[in-house]
């Protein structure tokens, strides 16, 4: 009785396969197979499969680094982003402090050394804007420019071109080149036209 993957065949069995389970296993000697060559075609098409796999492997090593740049791009202006919301909370409290200490220069001695106090606090916010890259930027007399200015009123006068600044209701302030708040301005029209508002 012979034997295919372990179990034993009857007699009958043995007469449908023809020959044992080991007899049809194609054997080639070892000599035999060290002499067979590759034929041309074969030889090309295994080159563009190796070529195909190289361009794929580049092309997602290509994507993969595209990738991690965009990431840190992505990181680095949301930590601009929350900087910049940051410092624009704390202008405002600057702006009233400033408009405060203007007026103590008719106020009593006490409140005079008071606002010294207050002059030298301010003043250590300011350097903290400087060293953050945050700088005010002057309006008044500079053409209107919808970038860096919020129109809040127009101002018939000949003193100034049309389209002039001539007051600045709130200063502006800048984070590298981008405006991060803008002024509030008054722009000058001539006179006789119908007022528009900005």
């Amino acid at each position: 009785m012979a034997e295919a993957n372990g179990e034993d065949l009857f007699p009958e069995e043995e007469e449908i396969l023809g020959t044992s389970i080991e007899e049809n296993e194609p054997r080639q000697p070892a000599a035999e197979l060290s002499t067979m060559s590759v034929s041309e075609i074969e030889l090309e098409s295994l080159r563009k499969q190796a070529e195909e796999y190289k361009d794929k492997y580049f092309r997602i090593l290509a994507e993969s680094e595209n990738s991690r740049k965009r990431l840190i791009k992505e990181r680095q202006e949301m930590i601009l982003y929350a900087q910049q919301n940051l410092i624009c909370d704390f202008l405002t409290p600057i702006d009233q402090m400033e408009n405060a200490l203007k007026h103590c220069q008719n106020m009593s001695d006490e409140v005079k050394q008071w606002s010294i106090g207050f002059q030298m606090i301010l003043s250590h916010f300011k350097d903290a804007l400087v060293n953050n890259n945050v700088r005010s930027f002057d309006s008044v007399g500079k053409e209107f420019d919808p970038h860096q200015h919020e129109g809040v009123e127009t101002v018939e006068t000949n003193e100034y071109p049309e389209g002039v600044v001539i007051e600045e209701s709130l200063r502006g302030y800048k984070m590298g080149d981008k405006v991060i708040r803008p002024a509030r301005v008054k722009i000058a029209k001539a006179p006789g036209l119908k007022q528009e508002q900005i």
